[in-house]
């Protein structure tokens, strides 16, 4: 089957994944104590050796967040936070008045695994909903040390991984400015295989096999 995806198959994704942070946003509106906006503006499919450099590069100056994927799909998500993210998250969920830095304490820690939960937890909800699948979040994880290395071996053991790329934009209602919150999906082939096979045989407007 091509891996290939058109541009309507693209928007059906990102309009899937739109749907499921909707949903987180509420649930994190809670923690924060503020309304918050979660979109899904990109989705990009990237090579392995692509995808490793990627994280490389943004874990010089992100916090980042890990967390599997089970069931009949089989993936992993790795979300990114900013110092800026975890100064503002510290402030208006902890009460804490930090710096803008990735250098991050238990209580900090506990905060990010939680909110990553939320979001993650949401998007594999609307994604088992949708294209009828039974899947599910592991327990999200601070990994440390070179992600890179980690997804290298993964990789490895899985050489077919294709990763689904897309960003998170959040934006808090106090604020006039918006911060990106970069998360990735990792998906083995079989896996990518199956939700381009449901999305190219499912009449999602009037939601019956096409």
């Amino acid at each position: 089957m091509d891996l290939h995806m058109t541009e309507m198959e693209r928007d059906v994704v990102r309009e899937i994944l739109n749907i499921g942070l909707a949903r987180a946003a509420d649930s994190f509106a809670i923690i924060a104590q503020e309304k918050v906006l979660l979109e899904v503006p990109s989705l990009d499919l990237m090579p392995g050796n692509g995808m490793l450099d990627m994280v490389r590069e943004i874990q010089k100056t992100n916090v980042p967040i890990l967390s599997d994927i089970r069931g009949d799909f089989n993936g992993t998500t790795l979300m990114f936070f900013s110092g800026q993210h975890v100064q503002r998250l510290s402030k208006v969920c902890l009460r804490m008045n930090t710096t803008a830095s990735t250098d991050i304490d238990e209580m900090q820690e506990s905060l990010l695994l939680e909110i990553s939960n939320i979001i993650t937890g949401a998007l594999v909800t609307q994604l088992a909903n949708i294209l009828k699948a039974q899947i599910y979040g592991a327990p999200p994880s601070a990994p440390h040390g070179d992600m890179a290395d980690a997804l290298q071996n993964l990789l490895e053991t899985h050489p077919p991984v294709q990763p689904m790329i897309f960003s998170v934009i959040t934006q808090f209602s106090d604020k006039e400015n918006s911060v990106e919150l970069p998360l990735m999906l990792f998906f083995d082939r079989p896996t990518f295989m199956k939700i381009l096979e449901i999305i190219r045989t499912y009449d999602f407007l009037g939601g019956t096999p096409a």
